[in-house]
């Protein structure tokens, strides 16, 4: 379903039913008294955008090392499960899914999911969402003695009610990583204290590198880029993610000038090849992209691979380049070097947390624009913020990130004589 009316669903008929709850919520609670039992079990929510799944793998980390992994659940739209079974930090059983392709299917998957969770009798959920009005619901319908949550203290953000046991205040100050990381240990806070919160946030960690091609699956990637470069070997390989249909257009970097990039880097890099990525359905305007750089060295990629590939993909080649967007932070699982573009968002917040990764942000004063206590909504529509990147930026960044790539390969090779493919899954 159109995430755009997803928003306008959970808006519209969210916000009265966020009230009706939590107006119930204050007729039950003098019957109700707080849990002393220790948690035991923890489901996780978050239902959409696989790019912040990755940057609550450390949350995920810690509440597999607290309960342990069989006892960790997570609720996420069936098309945003992938990436988690690549973090793998749960059993794929633990993983429950809600169809959102249609408002008819997802209503009996979600109370499916819902019916799944009661059944659980879990200990505590953690919300993940910033302030989604369903995910809210959600979570106050599991029966969860335990629910931890943003809560929009002073309008500091949208409503949704006051359904949770542990109201969380959103800092926009903290990293990602750390605001998911704070809402795990807020299970240890008592919460009549809360949204005081005497903690001081870990400082954020490279994420690991946790994907590895399966056997077969290098060589499986590596003959379509046979098919589609004629080379016998996987060539020395640079992605440009042209994000042609972004759901956020604020977002994109002009694609004409991905078209001068790929020139300048062909021209540059004699060896180097440009492989333009995206989704099936940005297949025709990519295929366009390619045609106007009008070097035998650039190809279109875009409905070639599936996910899993893609992250293969990754694995084969030296540089992504991408606005901020799901692949940059899928990137940061592998060993690929990335040039993430920001704009109207900042990777003071958002950035993948690796050292492979050059983050470009103009910084201008009214960016970021795009936050969680709008619900990432603005009324910009000229992305400044996008064009103030040059053309001339991005070459700088992508040449040095292709260096680095191209001498770590060398030591690897160096250290165990492998081909190109092998490298790949080390």
């Amino acid at each position: 379903m159109n995430v755009r009316k997803m928003m306008r669903i959970d808006r519209w008929v969210g916000v009265p039913l966020c009230a009706m709850a939590s107006g119930l919520r204050r007729l039950m609670s003098p019957f109700q008294t707080p849990s002393t039992e220790p948690v035991r079990s923890i489901a996780f929510i978050k239902l959409a955008e696989q790019g912040s799944t990755v940057l609550a793998q450390t949350a995920l980390l810690d509440a597999a090392r607290r309960v342990g992994r069989e006892n960790v659940y997570m609720v996420v739209f069936d098309d945003n499960r992938f990436i988690v079974d690549v973090l793998d930090v749960m059993p794929v059983e633990n993983v429950i899914t809600v169809r959102s392709d249609s408002l008819l299917a997802m209503i009996p998957s979600a109370i499916a999911a819902l019916a799944r969770l009661r059944r659980l009798r879990l200990g505590a959920v953690v919300d993940l969402e910033f302030f989604a009005r369903s995910s809210a619901l959600l979570a106050f319908a599991t029966g969860a003695p335990v629910r931890v949550g943003f809560h929009a203290f002073f309008g500091e953000g949208p409503y949704r009610g006051d359904l949770m046991t542990h109201r969380i205040r959103y800092n926009p100050h903290l990293h990602t990583t750390q605001t998911f990381a704070m809402l795990v240990a807020a299970l240890d806070a008592p919460m009549e204290a809360l949204p005081r919160f005497d903690l001081v946030p870990a400082k954020p960690t490279d994420a690991p590198v946790c994907f590895s091609p399966q056997p077969g699956e290098a060589a499986e990637v590596k003959a379509i880029l046979t098919k589609l470069t004629g080379e016998p070997a996987a060539p020395p390989l640079i992605l440009l993610n042209a994000n042609a249909s972004d759901l956020l257009p604020l977002r994109r970097w002009d694609p004409e000038r991905y078209v001068e990039l790929a020139r300048r880097l062909i021209a540059e890099f004699p060896e180097v090849w440009i492989g333009f990525t995206g989704a099936r359905d940005e297949a025709a305007v990519i295929d366009r992209l390619v045609e106007k750089v009008g070097q035998a060295r650039s190809f279109s990629l875009a409905g070639q691979t599936t996910l899993r590939q893609l992250m293969v993909l990754y694995c084969l080649a030296d540089v992504l380049v991408t606005n901020d967007s799901g692949p940059a932070h899928f990137a940061s699982l592998t060993t690929i070097h990335t040039v993430t573009l920001f704009g109207p968002e900042t990777p003071l917040l958002f950035a993948a947390l690796t050292p492979r990764n050059k983050p470009l942000w103009a910084g201008i004063a009214c960016s970021p624009c795009v936050s969680a206590v709008n619900n990432r909504q603005s009324g910009c529509t000229n992305n400044v913020c996008m064009q103030r990147i040059s053309i001339e930026q991005v070459f700088e960044a992508v040449a040095a990130s292709y260096r680095e790539s191209k001498a770590s390969r060398a030591r690897i090779e160096r250290a165990a004589p492998v081909g190109r493919d092998e490298a790949a899954a080390v």
